[in-house]
């Protein structure tokens, strides 16, 4: 516990350095004197400063992870999936130098928290699915959700201040709704892409197959929906 307790006020001391002052600040040296400790502790704790690191990303997906306010059934499933868009990008904006640590390396997808989150997007996806209003396959639109918003994050930190228009935000925003999500629901047209993507999405909820029966049936309609 003591050991749990030294490593969290480490993690902490080095996120508030990096919100302060930057990457290039948070050194083993740095972040040791902002605990209360020596720096060989650090390296007991962390192996180096890239383990420590990866433990400060990690605290920041914990971190988002606790402000996603998750509604199982929301009344306007694309206005949930718009204030979800809007979470992340003001995390983002708010946690600038943490947000760019955060999605610097690709490998930080593995993380734990980060995944957690990303089962919350893919909720929110499935939603949309069961109810018709999908455009797009189920894994391209938590592709395409997720990559807009990173991207708007990390070009608004790119631009001067006086060129940031809240307009690229919310032209952002959009541009995604309209990517991944018809305007009504799919299975209310005669096509079969959007009725299979829905039925797709029950699968998991029904129990009358057997498990040969699901897979059979979901590559048909994995081929049905790719046809839409």
């Amino acid at each position: 516990m003591d050991r749990e307790r030294t490593r969290q006020r480490v993690i902490e001391a080095a996120a508030d350095l990096l919100a302060r002052e930057g990457r290039d600040a948070v050194t083993t040296r740095a972040v040791a004197v902002a605990a209360g400790m020596q720096a060989p502790a650090i390296y007991r704790l962390f192996g180096d400063k890239d383990g420590l690191l990866e433990a400060v990303a990690e605290h920041g997906y914990a971190t988002f992870f606790a402000a996603k306010h998750v509604d199982p059934d929301p009344q306007d499933p694309i206005e949930d999936l718009r204030a979800g868009w809007d979470l992340a990008v003001e995390f983002g904006l708010t946690h600038p130098a943490l947000y760019v640590l955060m999605y610097s390396e690709p490998k930080r997808a593995t993380s734990a928290a980060f995944r957690a989150g990303m089962e919350i997007l893919l909720g929110r996806v499935r939603r949309l699915a069961a109810g018709g209003w999908l455009r797009v396959d189920e894994e391209l639109a938590v592709t395409l959700i997720h990559a807009t918003a990173r991207g708007a994050v990390l070009t608004w930190l790119s631009l001067p201040e006086d060129r940031r228009n809240p307009a690229l935000l919310t032209a952002l925003r959009e541009s995604m709704v309209a990517a991944v999500t018809n305007e009504e629901p799919a299975v209310r047209d005669a096509g079969p892409a959007g009725a299979a993507r829905a039925l797709r999405a029950s699968l998991p909820e029904q129990t009358t197959l057997s498990g040969a029966e699901q897979h059979l049936l979901r590559e048909w309609l994995d081929r049905l929906a790719s046809d839409g």
